[in-house]
């Protein structure tokens, strides 16, 4: 969901010192493994909103220069149908969130979900979106698509329409689903800086002629030539939200898909940028001002 504009004011910028040297930075979840594939575009005449969300995590403030993604199109969807397309980045829950409408701990359910522990939080972080095709202003990515395969079959999917509140969350899903795989570059022409900390990485794919981009789902947990996780992280499963349920999300695997032993998925991306270098400093949003642009942000964005 795109989070209201913050005055410049507020933004409350903070010079971080970097603590290590600098150096490249970059993660991958690795290749796809056709389990399921999860809606997930941006709010457009095309089609409602709908949000997937997988974790990566910074032990050093970083810059992220670019991001990839891997999903599917329908069979001959032509690459010209692509439309807007949209990155965000989230928190993790409770940060940026209002956890005064959950159940509190344990569970920190709400009357939609069974828990928000460990998903993202109800708002993006609004300086960190980047698009195609912002509400105001230039673009602030740019993208290249190739089509890794004409015919790619996930096992099962989450379509649109099929994401629902408790108690009628867990569907199994919405079955098996092929199309061509392609492979979406984005490069953020404004940068993206992040102190360090976890996150989560939703991208949004419009196609103009109809149908939904699936995000494709990567090995849990991640295998090579994939990242592993760093030291004092868990790598957490994805997660997924359209207007029926938000500001809260859905585990993919645990509550959608359900089970005995319930899956858990990851989702095929990666990200490369450069750790901040030293002894130089650059300005990055500090923790305090990240909550305030979740108090400024919490409210849903206006739908046409």
């Amino acid at each position: 969901m795109r989070a209201s504009i913050i005055p410049t004011a507020l933004l409350c910028l903070a010079l971080v010192p970097a603590s290590t040297k600098a150096g490249p930075f970059s993660f991958s979840t690795g290749d796809p493994n056709g389990l399921i594939a999860t809606a997930s575009r941006p709010d457009t005449a095309n089609g409602f909103e709908i949000e997937s969300a997988d974790d990566f995590a910074l032990t050093s403030a970083t810059r992220i220069t670019s991001a990839t993604f891997t999903g599917l199109l329908a069979s001959n969807t032509p690459l010209s149908d692509i439309g807007q397309v949209r990155v965000e980045i989230y928190r993790v829950f409770p940060l940026d969130s209002d956890v005064g409408r959950t159940s509190g701990p344990p569970t920190f359910s709400t009357p939609n979900v069974p828990t928000r522990v460990n998903s993202p939080s109800d708002v993006e972080i609004p300086e960190a979106a980047r698009d195609t095709n912002p509400a105001t202003g230039p673009p602030t990515l740019s993208l290249s698509t190739s089509i890794l395969s004409a015919s790619f079959t996930a096992n099962n999917s989450v379509q649109p329409g099929g994401i629902h509140p408790q108690p009628g969350q867990t569907t199994g899903g919405d079955g098996a689903v092929t199309g061509e795989e392609v492979q979406f570059t984005t490069t953020f022409t404004t940068p993206i800086d992040l102190p360090a900390g976890h996150f989560f990485f939703v991208p949004q794919v419009e196609l103009t002629g109809g149908g939904a981009f699936l995000w494709l789902s990567a090995p849990r947990p991640i295998a090579a030539p994939g990242t592993p996780f760093p030291a004092g992280f868990n790598d957490l499963q994805s997660w997924t939200r359209d207007g029926t349920i938000e500001p809260d999300w859905l585990r993919i695997g645990t509550d959608i898909v359900g089970g005995t032993p319930a899956p858990t998925f990851n989702a095929t991306f990666s990200l490369t940028g450069a750790v901040v270098p030293e002894p130089s400093s650059v300005a990055l949003l500090s923790s305090g001002a990240f909550a305030l642009l979740a108090a400024a942000g919490l409210r849903r964005k206006r739908r046409p």
